[in-house]
């Protein structure tokens, strides 16, 4: 039995917990860059604002109606979340991360899952100030659904009785389905299967045949049989990247080379993280897709290391080499990336009798996470990176809050 736990208008949320003012105010969250909207809250919704609503048409929504914009702060975001999976793990039960907002819970062992749903509810948003839903199913894509209904009812929904399953599926859109796109949404309505419930019920061997394995354990999931477990330990990545359209196109070499330093020091952070080492290093950069009337120019290049590493230092020198004749003069390029390859744990490795680990490197660079993580990212850094610069290849984030629970400069004051 299942629960997924997901954070209402997460991104908005995060805002308003640390922005009383804006409660009750519709408020929209922008994308990297300030391009569009990716969060919203319940009473920018009423104002029919959309996902991806574009930033530059909701000036006269801020006129007119009071409309709140903040750009995305995934600091912020990244650190709540982390906060609200710390209760979900209080419980005691298995706890799988799905994304940022949600999280799926083992409830085999809970005998009144509905009473014990309610009370962690609460719990969350007493202990972290984060409003969410609740939704309860024998599998993951029924407790999906009854997540998605729980957000217009009482915040907790059920679906291990069959009764009520049956009843909830069928007025349940299959557009609204996990893992249903719009192409099987059309090609499923062209075939008279408009509903959850219709899937569900629908000729399995027909479903297999159009739509192949996939869309078949969505429909025996509906059936109530499980075909997805709870994964509580993150399978190893094959690849980290890290990649960012610029604010400015850039034309700069050297600003560009700062540029792919800053993502191959961020991906090598995430390396660390999950305890892996790197052996191949891929760069990327990209022209703008939006201005056929630029001279475009998108190339990459990747290379092997001869020893596999986790240290910045070395990774930073593998990035300086690809860039040596990658980028074109005069052309103005408006995104990058760098993504490491060939990733496997130091234990995995064979290792290397004419390349020895450099003693030391591990510890530098466990420190230096240690004193980012304590007092804030980019507390140390590299010179490669533009370091304590202001990058004119920055993000534009006109509207950017502070970092409240993660930089000590960012604490909010309260006064007595």
């Amino acid at each position: 039995m299942f629960a997924l736990v997901d954070g209402n208008n997460f991104y908005a949320s995060c805002q308003q917990l640390w922005e009383p003012q804006l409660r009750g105010k519709p408020l929209v969250v922008l994308s990297n860059n300030d391009g569009c909207a990716i969060a919203r809250s319940a009473e920018a919704k009423a104002l029919g604002i959309k996902m991806g609503h574009p930033a530059h048409e909701l000036g006269e929504m801020v006129r007119r109606h009071g409309l709140q914009i903040r750009s995305a702060n995934f600091t912020l975001y990244g650190d709540m979340s982390a906060r609200v999976v710390e209760v979900l793990r209080e419980s005691g039960l298995p706890v799988e991360v799905y994304s940022i907002d949600e999280s799926f819970v083992d409830l085999s062992k809970i005998r009144h899952r509905l009473q014990f749903a309610r009370e962690l509810r609460d719990r969350i948003r007493q202990w972290t100030g984060i409003p969410n839903c609740i939704g309860i199913g024998p599998t993951k894509t029924l407790a999906k659904a009854a997540n998605k209904l729980a957000k217009k009812r009482a915040g907790v929904v059920d679906l291990s009785d069959r009764l009520d399953r049956d009843e909830a599926l069928r007025d349940y859109a299959v557009e609204d389905l996990w893992g249903v796109g719009r192409k099987w949404t059309a090609k499923l309505t062209g075939m008279g299967i408009a509903t959850a419930a219709q899937l569900r019920d629908a000729p399995t061997d027909l479903i297999l045949e159009k739509f192949g394995v996939v869309l078949t354990r969505t429909q025996r999931e509906l059936q109530g049989q499980p075909c997805m477990g709870m994964e509580e330990v993150e399978p190893d990545r094959q690849q980290i990247m890290v990649s960012r359209s610029f604010g400015e196109r850039v034309v700069d070499h050297e600003a560009f080379g700062q540029a792919a330093a800053t993502f191959a020091s961020r991906a090598c952070e995430k390396l660390r993280h999950r305890g892996l080492t790197t052996a191949g290093v891929w760069v990327l950069a990209n022209s703008d897709p939006f201005r056929p009337d630029l001279p475009q120019h998108n190339p990459s290049r990747t290379t092997q290391m001869p020893i596999a590493t986790a240290d910045t230092r070395i990774v930073l020198g593998v990035v300086r080499l690809l860039l040596q004749g990658l980028l074109k003069q005069g052309i103005p390029y408006k995104r990058a990336g760098v993504a490491l390859l060939d990733l496997a744990r130091p234990e995995d490795r064979q290792g290397d009798l004419f390349n020895p680990a450099v003693i030391g490197n591990d510890v530098m660079m466990a420190t230096m996470d240690r004193i980012n993580r304590r007092f804030g990212r980019g507390t140390l850094g590299f010179g490669a990176t533009g370091w304590q610069e202001k990058p004119t290849w920055g993000m534009k984030q006109l509207s950017l809050s502070p970092c409240y629970t993660t930089r000590i400069q960012d604490i909010p004051v309260a006064y007595c």
